[in-house]
């Protein structure tokens, strides 16, 4: 570890914090990286459904600020700017106060005592490094991963890799090179935030982090998991999979900004068949309005010009081909729990998919 330390802004994006503060709290308490170098940015971003969370924050929180806790900073928000322009607000303050990295800590998890240690040594040693982020275990059951890197499909899912794994049971080097970090846990330099922007704003929640890895990726950068660094984190799944429109509407739009016309053309047969199997899914759900939203998002002409102008500006600057983006996708379709598995999906959508991959996108794809 270097002598002078590295400053580090701990980005923490709050709503509905009241059941989770005390561990971020007491995990903060006995981090071992130098409190000096450490500032703990909370920025509130209050929710309809819970309304803003400031004055807990005030009256428990902010009284430990530079004592038992690294120096607190409390960036109180009046909307909820969702998940890529709330955690801005705490980026734009690390960069007005000259941070070296920025540590993006999600609020229903807590670090370990010495998260930071390794994820410092991996991006001091190697500047080609653009993201680090930390090895994802679930709480309370501490002793299954969460997420050890995240995966992207081939037609734009993401999705975590090695879920519900027992952890003496993970195959996984001190370092290892991960499709995309997943934005619960993860470092990135201020440097590279200043040369190629922060999170995408139009995103506002879900896929956005796949898009930034994707975004350094196509900049030649490397976005890697370290095995050493542990962040706990209180998953709920049916939490996520209510987001259907999100992730639905960017994953299309992390598909148009990145991979050429040619490359599209070629996916698109595989993205209509997957499309009935969408809907499929979406109706037996009770999501087939969300859907339809998805559609009228894409049929307005404004839509469309807001992500050609991303797309444009991506390929103006990109160094990393379609083939080799592609070769951090996987060929299938992972559910992460059993009450979402499918038979349609196991057996007949993957195996096809599969071929699909392995004939048609390894076999013509070479741009």
């Amino acid at each position: 570890m270097p002598i002078n330390y590295p400053k580090i802004a701990i980005v923490y994006l709050s709503f509905h914090c009241e059941p989770y503060m005390d561990d971020v709290v007491s995990a903060l308490k006995n981090i071992t990286y130098p409190k000096d170098k450490l500032e703990f940015i909370i920025v509130d971003n209050p929710h309809p459904e819970y309304g803003p969370s400031v004055s807990y924050i005030e009256e428990n929180v902010m009284p430990m600020s530079g004592k038992e806790l690294p120096h607190t900073t409390l960036l109180a928000q009046s909307e909820n700017l969702g998940f890529a322009g709330g955690n801005n607000k705490g980026v734009d303050w690390a960069l007005e106060h000259g941070f070296d990295y920025v540590f993006f800590h999600n609020n229903d998890g807590f670090v370990a005592a010495n998260a930071f240690e390794p994820v410092i040594e991996i991006m001091e040693k190697d500047k080609n490094v653009a993201i680090v982020q930390s090895l994802m275990l679930l709480h309370p059951d501490t002793e299954l991963v969460n997420t050890s890197g995240n995966l992207m499909h081939y037609l734009g899912f993401g999705f975590m890799n090695n879920y519900r794994t027992p952890y003496k049971e993970l195959k996984l080097a001190e370092t290892e090179e991960i499709p995309y970090a997943s934005g619960a846990a993860f470092m990135i330099s201020t440097d590279l935030i200043r040369k190629y922007g922060a999170w995408d704003e139009d995103f506002f929640l879900y896929h956005e982090d796949l898009e930034w890895s994707f975004r350094l990726r196509a900049a030649g950068y490397n976005v890697l998991v370290a095995k050493d660094s542990i962040f706990y984190h209180k998953y709920q799944f049916a939490r996520s999979i209510t987001k259907f429109y999100w992730m639905e509407r960017n994953r299309h739009g992390v598909m148009l900004m990145f991979f050429k016309w040619p490359t599209l053309l070629i996916l698109l047969p595989m993205a209509l068949v997957l499309e009935v199997g969408l809907w499929i899914f979406a109706w037996k759900n009770k999501y087939a309005d969300k859907r339809a939203e998805v559609y009228k998002y894409w049929l307005k002409a404004s839509n469309w010009k807001l992500w050609l102008k991303k797309r444009k500006k991506i390929q103006s600057w990109r160094i990393v081909n379609d083939r080799t983006l592609l070769s951090y996708t996987v060929p299938d379709i992972v559910f992460q729990e059993e009450v979402m598995r499918n038979p349609l999906l196991t057996y007949i959508g993957n195996p096809v998919m599969k071929i699909y991959y392995w004939i048609v996108v390894k076999g013509l794809i070479w741009w």
